[in-house]
């Protein structure tokens, strides 16, 4: 692993459930210190409560400076504009979260940095901050998510990408699309945290009392529930199998209705990342129920290895990274070869939690794709591109 490292994450906000960003963050912070800043926004605002709330608590939070959260890690959330097809809002976010940064970079001692940027809205800052390095790590097709604005996003993206030293991708799409730009383009595909996953499997944990007395089998989803999850095809399911239960677990950004009233469906919101074994122990099937569309054909969710490490027969869409791991979990592509999957899984009594299912995602755990990562690093230090 590379050591002794001052490194500026451009991510998502900290406090959200852990994604591959902090997985990655948090081991080399074992032997380097991070900076890790706050999200920028890729979506344009809008009046929402939701969204002016946002805004009240990223002033605050500006306002306080950066924290120490754990270990080597400070958080700082700064204040930009997320306009991005704005000249004039780009030009303010530049000077601004330069200036702030640079000011938090003097504050902590931060000499040479590697920038680390999940985020490619950060392209106007990314490069200006006296690093001895520069890396974009891109782990979805972000021009594709719903309300952002996909002309300025694509474009800031590709600037990053040029003048970025090297980066890193986590799905075979992406690896065809990005590496057009800059051809120290590398892939690495996500990992995923197995002692934590495999508790699933062990007799000692305990399933929670909201899950606990639902009917068998239950068949399992946790994760966000945005517009990429199919709804419609989880309606389709629950209606054809009124003796099977449905559980979905996580926060809803889209609409539900749908499903909410179906009798064999329970909705019980978002859970912290703790939990997740626990529920996912009484899971008997998990579900990656994906629309195929841009967005998807690039993802390697994170839940699909996290389903595996805590030991569950899996039946998921087919987008390519699932395709993959086919060797392993079931691959449907369309309702009707999602309900029989799901049907031979049942008839099987294969169910639930299976250690030896869990084993096989040893070779993926984010130790080892950290040690990855940190080896194209280390080689590129001796061979540095201009940023």
């Amino acid at each position: 692993m590379i050591e002794g490292h001052d490194i500026i994450c451009f991510s998502n906000d900290w406090d959200g459930d852990p994604l591959s960003k902090k997985h990655i963050m948090q081991r080399l912070a074992r032997h380097n210190r991070i900076l890790w800043v706050n999200s920028l926004g890729n979506r344009n605002p809008t009046a929402s409560v939701h969204d002016l709330k946002r805004a009240v608590k990223k002033f605050r939070d500006f306002a306080r400076g950066s924290k120490r959260v754990e270990g080597g890690i400070h958080v700082f959330s700064p204040l930009a504009i997320p306009f991005h097809g704005s000249a004039i809002a780009r030009w303010l976010n530049r000077k601004a979260l330069g200036w702030s940064l640079r000011r938090e970079c003097r504050a902590l001692g931060f000499r040479n940095p590697i920038t680390w940027t999940f985020v490619p809205a950060s392209a106007d800052v990314a490069g200006t901050l006296g690093e001895r390095m520069l890396i974009y790590h891109c782990v979805d097709e972000f021009s594709e998510f719903t309300g952002t604005d996909k002309n300025a996003i694509a474009s800031l993206e590709q600037r990053l990408m040029q003048k970025s030293h090297c980066v890193f991708v986590s799905s075979d799409l992406l690896l065809k699309t990005k590496r057009r730009h800059n051809p120290r383009t590398y892939l690495v595909t996500h990992g995923v945290d197995v002692p934590h996953f495999r508790t699933a499997c062990e007799t000692g944990t305990v399933v929670p009392q909201d899950i606990a007395s639902l009917q068998k089998p239950v068949i399992g989803f946790f994760g966000l529930i945005a517009d990429w999850v199919d709804i419609d095809l989880i309606r389709f399911l629950a209606l054809s199998r009124p003796q099977w239960t449905f559980v979905l677990i996580g926060k809803a950004t889209t609409s539900l209705k749908v499903i909410e009233d179906l009798p064999n469906v329970r909705l019980l919101g978002q859970k912290p990342y703790v939990s997740l074994p626990a529920y996912a122990k009484a899971f008997d099937i998990a579900l990656l129920p994906f629309v195929i569309n841009e967005l998807t054909l690039a993802a390697n969710p994170l839940k699909l290895r996290e389903y595996l490490a805590a030991g569950l027969p899996v039946v998921s869409s087919a987008i390519p990274e699932a395709e993959k791991l086919k060797h392993v979990l079931q691959v449907a592509h369309n309702r009707t070869e999602f309900l029989d999957a799901i049907q031979s899984i049942v008839d099987s009594g294969q169910l639930g939690p299976q250690r030896a299912i869990s084993l096989k995602m040893e070779s993926d755990s984010w130790d080892a794709k950290v040690e990855q990562l940190s080896e194209i690093v280390a080689q590129l230090r001796e061979k540095p591109l201009a940023a």
